[in-house]
């Protein structure tokens, strides 16, 4: 089966990765908010800029869909953004992680959903910018809804008022809650695959082998995020790294992205054991079925051995008979024949009666 997933390409620098040409730019928003609620949408990430300029009150949240590379290149020079988490961002198929480039902050996480008719992990790509005043949102491979994190945020204006820092624990908190149905539907799957086995079903040797090879993309995208998680956790602990706000905004609000962040932590905790787990329910349901194979290959070899045995035995008899005794008074008696017969079919019931008996036949 052919596998476009980035996991199948070791694309970091590689200029092949870039983000492709495309007929028409990505989706560009700009919104502006004071005191974490909406003020209003900006035409433009220049003229949202601008408002910042004008007003450090302001908190700019801009949201890219799948934009270009130029479309990249012109939000980063108007928010002064660093080269090397740009270039990661132009480049893509990175693994989920923090960096810390003096007060901007750089988040790259790794969303995914599971395909059930092609029993495929999807994982796509959301790359966050977050410094005093802004954050920017990217993504590749849309696999989260970063419209529904706005309206979410928006209904928490105490919490979308700390900042960057705001939204970034709720877009990793989308895509970590995303990663449970991915986590229910392989389980499904796996089931499955556990009766297909008992079954002696032929398929499930090469099903059970693609859903491990899902498990695998799905552990990639998820196993970083103890990482990260720690990384965010030591931001939230030293609040002179992280976006203030605007100057009166409530104290309560950091409290609040602790407890989201140790929420988020105990969910990724979860996700990592589930994929974990069903590595080495594979394992074992691979190891059961080759089991399987082996005895059924040593019951068919047992029948077939059987069968020789009770074959080559009148072989021998009408061989040695036919051929080594030389033409005689044994060969004129009436009931040489009648006897050699009988006793070739003597001996291959004897022997059918003690492969049977012994489970052989």
């Amino acid at each position: 089966m052919h596998d476009s997933s980035p996991e199948r390409v070791m694309a970091l620098g590689h200029e092949a990765a870039r983000l492709p040409a495309r007929d028409s730019p990505g989706t560009v928003r700009a919104v502006l908010y004071r005191d974490g609620r909406r003020e209003r949408e900006a035409d433009s990430v220049e003229e949202a800029r601008r408002a910042l300029a004008r007003d450090s009150g302001l908190m700019a949240w801009i949201s890219m869909d799948e934009p270009d590379q130029e479309q990249l290149t012109d939000t980063a020079r108007h928010f002064s953004l660093p080269r090397l988490a740009l270039e990661d961002a132009i480049v893509a198929h990175q693994r989920p992680k923090v960096e810390t480039y003096g007060d901007v902050l750089f988040v790259v996480l790794r969303p995914a959903h599971y395909d059930r008719d092609r029993e495929a992990v999807r994982v796509g790509e959301l790359h966050l910018f977050g410094g005093r005043g802004f954050v920017i949102t990217i993504r590749h491979r849309g696999q989260v809804d970063v419209e529904a994190v706005r309206g979410r945020l928006e209904a928490e204006p105490r919490v979308l008022a700390h900042g960057s820092l705001a939204v970034v624990l709720a877009v990793l908190d989308r895509v970590v809650d995303a990663y449970a149905p991915v986590v229910f539907d392989i389980q499904d799957d796996i089931d499955e695959v556990e009766t297909q086995v008992l079954d002696s079903d032929p398929e499930a040797s090469r099903r059970t082998y693609r859903l491990a090879r899902q498990v695998i993309v799905l552990h990639r995208a998820v196993d970083p995020l103890d990482v990260v998680m720690t990384d965010l956790m030591t931001l939230l602990e030293r609040p002179e790294e992280a976006d203030p706000g605007p100057p009166h905004a409530p104290a309560e609000a950091r409290d609040t992205l602790h407890n989201l962040l140790r929420d988020v932590a105990d969910h990724v905790s979860a996700v990592r054991e589930h994929a974990e787990g069903f590595r080495q329910i594979l394992q074992n349901i691979m190891s059961v079925n080759s089991a399987l194979i082996d005895q059924a290959q040593n019951e068919a070899m047992k029948k077939v051995s059987s069968w020789g045995g009770i074959l080559v035995v009148p072989t021998l008899i009408a061989s040695a008979y036919g051929m080594n005794i030389p033409p005689g008074s044994g060969f004129e008696w009436m009931f040489s024949w009648p006897l050699s017969l009988l006793l070739m079919a003597l001996s291959s019931l004897t022997l059918y009666v003690v492969f049977r008996r012994n489970g052989w036949l």
